[in-house]
């Protein structure tokens, strides 16, 4: 999705869209989370979203939703890609969890984390109030039109202040965000390995115009990262990790080509679980 022209706040149509679908999926992950328990499993928590969703209308994914329970909400010992997937791990009073889906609604895409602990846990309220941090952080540095590797530098650093552990650096690419766009709806929207076919191509196309112009959809550590953030929508996720407890949030953040530092980048949309959380935190 490519954005020409300064985006004012008053969303543009598209971008109610993808405000829409995101808002939907948040409403999916606080709905599932009020109805975790004690013994339920990781792959009952994962069907859980999905039926929730398409009771809903949704038919396609960027991706399958996930949960991870206990230390694999810090990606313990992952090594490789299936161990992403959701397991028979289940759920325990004091518990954290993550919920994450990335559904598709009227061709408008959203990719989004959700963290959860089941009861109290201070070190879990610990990681949520550290990232509010990095969301700050990621908004400044990116309305600065620094390139996303030092952006993605910057966050390592905090997090290393804050006496936490990269946990993204474990997924593919080990990326901090990648861009979304608009899917073509079809009929029939097959999925492989957990991820849509719609929703790949759209970032298999960006991936080989990027590698054309010398930009890349993928906001990583690594070299094909070192450029200025691209004009579109880019699905954010820090990812905490402290002694077998993980965190993060993930939404999407809105890019534009605008020379008002206000409107050249803004989060879609403020009124999300884990930044009321913070609003009621400080304001207490």
């Amino acid at each position: 999705m490519a954005m020409t022209s300064a985006v004012p706040r008053e969303l543009t149509g598209e971008l109610r869209g993808f405000r829409e679908v995101q808002r939907l999926a948040y409403d999916c992950a606080e709905a599932v989370a009020a109805q975790l328990g004690p013994g339920v499993t990781e792959r009952e928590a994962a069907r859980m979203q999905r039926e929730w969703l398409r009771r809903r209308g949704v038919r396609d994914w960027f991706h399958l939703p996930f949960a991870w329970f206990g230390d694999r909400t810090a990606f313990a010992g992952f090594r490789v890609p299936l161990q992403f997937f959701p397991t028979g791990r289940r759920l325990e009073a004091g518990m954290p969890f993550i919920l994450d889906m990335a559904p598709v609604h009227r061709g408008f895409t959203a990719d989004i984390g959700y963290s959860g602990c089941l009861g109290p846990n201070p070190l879990h309220d610990r990681l949520m109030a550290d990232l509010a941090e990095h969301r700050e952080l990621i908004l400044r540095e990116v309305r600065e039109r620094r390139p996303l590797r030092e952006i993605y530098e910057d966050v390592d650093r905090l997090m290393v202040r804050q006496g936490h552990a990269n946990r993204h650096r474990a997924y593919p690419f080990g990326v901090i965000a990648h861009k979304v766009g608009r899917v073509r709806e079809r009929r029939w929207s097959p999925h492989v390995f957990g991820f849509g076919t719609q929703a790949l191509k759209g970032l298999a196309s960006d991936a080989l115009h990027g590698h054309r112009e010398g930009w890349s959809p993928l906001w990583s550590p690594y070299r094909f990262s070192d450029h200025p953030p691209r004009p579109g929508l880019w699905a954010v996720e820090p990812h905490l990790g402290f002694r077998g407890t993980g965190a993060k949030f993930e939404e999407l953040l809105v890019v534009t080509d605008s020379r008002d530092p206000e409107e050249s980048a803004f989060w879609l949309d403020d009124d999300l679980p884990h930044v009321r959380r913070t609003q009621e935190e400080r304001a207490a």
